[in-house]
C-alpha cells in the first residue's frame, strides 16, 4: 500500500505543478495582452480628445474672427457680444490658441472702450 502511494505521488504531483505553472503562465499572458489593449486603448482616447481639443480651437477661432470682423466694421461692440469674444477667447487660450487672435482682442478691448466713452 505504501508503495501503491509513493508512485501515485510521485506520477501525480509533477502533473499538477506543471499545471500550476500553466495556469502562471497563461494568466502572465493575459496580464500582458490586457496591458497591450489598455494602453492601445489610452492612445486612442488621447488621440480623440488631441482631435476635439483641436477642432474646437478652430471653430473657436473662425468665430472669434468673425465678431472681430463684425464689430469692427460696425465701430462699436455691445456688452453682451463683448463678454461673448471674451469667454471665447479665454478658451481658445486655454487650448493653446497663437497670438493672431491676442491681436484681435486687444482691438476688441479698445473698441468696447471707445463704445463705453461714446455712451
Amino acid at each position: 500500500m505504501y508503495d501503491f502511494l509513493i508512485k501515485t505521488y510521485t506520477i501525480i504531483l509533477p502533473v499538477i505543478l506543471s499545471y500550476i505553472v500553466w495556469l502562471l503562465q497563461e494568466q502572465k499572458k493575459k496580464a500582458k495582452q490586457d496591458a497591450i489593449e489598455r494602453d492601445e486603448r489610452i492612445k486612442k482616447e488621447r488621440e480623440m480628445r488631441e482631435a476635439n481639443s483641436k477642432g474646437t480651437m478652430l471653430l473657436l477661432r473662425v468665430k472669434l474672427i468673425e465678431y472681430h470682423e463684425k464689430y469692427m466694421k460696425r465701430g462699436s461692440i455691445p456688452t453682451y457680444a463683448y463678454d461673448n469674444f471674451n469667454e471665447m477667447y479665454d478658451a481658445y487660450h486655454a487650448l493653446g490658441g497663437n497670438g493672431m487672435v491676442t491681436k484681435m482682442k486687444n482691438e476688441i478691448e479698445l473698441l468696447h472702450l471707445q463704445s463705453k466713452e461714446g455712451s
